[in-house]
């Protein structure tokens, strides 16, 4: 055999392999489920979507690993939102229309998935928002559900907590973006149930650096016995140092938005005693032996090695969203409206928030008991009741 005859041999066994790997990846791409997700990973909802798209991506991972669902491995496509809902919206369309997804995880914020509500129904695709809004599903819509649970549920526990403080006249306080917005209206909604005035409100812009001007006002209103703040965002530490470097020691409770620890060490020692509800993640060592622990601590465990940093309550709403998605796509197979009806269906379902019960009228899925009430103590997070 000569040399030239040798060579031929040679590119076409190379061209047979290059053409062998094309097919084989072509192939793994068009086996692949598309799942969108848009997520918050920079500006100032970062605390949020950060952990969230950690811990989605870890999940993924995971579930590759183990051969996909089905047999068919998951493609993950993140869109970084900066928490804006103008972008949500472009992302949305984008990845509905362009990257023809089966599914959309996210957004991290209440004002981004009330934004593309509408564009997710209209396009018949199933969006597992990471927001606590309650208008998000109520009323319940076919595609929309979520795993964080309600903000009617946080304005609740913390009003019942109050009860039992016997604080009856407080200051309400909230960002101006769909968090604040959505919260404030639960906290006037839920107040007279509880035998609560609201005496005082002020909204503040989200971007603020300093909230010394509103703490004054306030603190020269010698009615108010409490203060709770509606935030998402770094503003809601500057409160809380804004406070106390006043010389107030008016009790200060916080929304479920700060759930993560960041927020406490931003604040320091002004974090000390402040009250909020969250879900039982952050304790989870503190809990009785049971499922449920073993599943927080299960994710803790690979969260936290992984990333070594802390988990938040926000990385655990996209850990459960992928978690339903893909056990109802294990039912459902790619059928968009068999995996709807599955999730539907679930029940029982233990995630990080609580365990899920959805139905055809609850798209939630969780209820009043989701929230722990916790503290700040020696600047980590504990139940209020140890």
């Amino acid at each position: 055999m000569n040399k030239g005859m040798c060579t031929l041999r040679m590119v076409r066994s190379a061209c047979l392999c290059v053409l062998s790997l094309m097919l084989m990846t072509s192939f793994a791409q068009a086996a692949a489920i598309k799942v969108g997700a848009i997520l918050a990973e920079t500006g100032p909802a970062a605390f949020l979507g950060g952990p969230e798209v950690r811990s989605l991506n870890m999940l993924v991972d995971e579930i590759n690993a183990k051969g996909g669902i089905n047999g068919k491995t998951i493609e993950l496509i993140v869109k970084d939102s900066g928490g804006s809902p103008e972008k949500a919206v472009s992302f949305a369309k984008q990845l509905i229309e362009e990257d023809k997804v089966f599914a959309i995880i996210g957004p991290s914020t209440s004002g981004e998935s009330l934004n593309i509500k509408k564009i997710a129904e209209d396009g018949k695709t199933i969006l597992i928002s990471c927001s606590a809004a309650e208008a998000i599903v109520t009323p319940a819509t076919p595609y929309v559900f979520k795993t964080a649970p309600s903000d009617s549920y946080a304005a609740q526990q913390i009003f019942m907590t109050m009860q039992k403080k016997g604080i009856k006249k407080i200051a309400v306080l909230a960002g101006n973006d769909g968090f604040g917005k959505a919260g404030k209206e639960q906290l006037a909604k839920n107040a007279p149930n509880y035998g609560i005035t609201i005496v005082a409100e002020e909204v503040y812009d989200k971007s603020a650096t300093d909230l010394s001007a509103i703490v004054a006002k306030l603190k020269a209103n010698t009615e108010i016995e409490a203060v709770v703040n509606w935030s998402i965002v770094p503003a809601q530490s500057i409160l809380a140092k804004n406070i106390r470097q006043a010389g107030w020691d008016v009790p200060i409770y916080q929304s479920h938005g700060f759930a993560n620890i960041k927020y406490a060490e931003a604040a320091g020692a002004a974090a000390e005693g402040i009250i909020f509800p969250a879900s039982r993640l952050l304790v989870a060592d503190a809990l009785p032996a049971g499922p449920q622990k073993d599943f927080l601590l299960k994710y803790q465990k690979s969260y936290e090695s992984k990333f070594n940093e802390k988990v938040s309550t926000f990385g655990g709403h996209t850990y459960d969203a992928m978690t339903i998605l893909a056990k109802a796509i294990a039912v459902g197979g790619e059928d968009r409206e068999k995996v709807r009806t599955a999730i539907e269906n679930t029940t029982g379902l233990i995630g990080t928030a609580g365990t899920f019960n959805f139905s055809a009228t609850d798209h939630g899925g969780l209820g009043l008991d989701a929230f722990a009430m916790l503290t700040v103590k020696n600047g980590q997070f504990v139940l209020l009741d140890k």
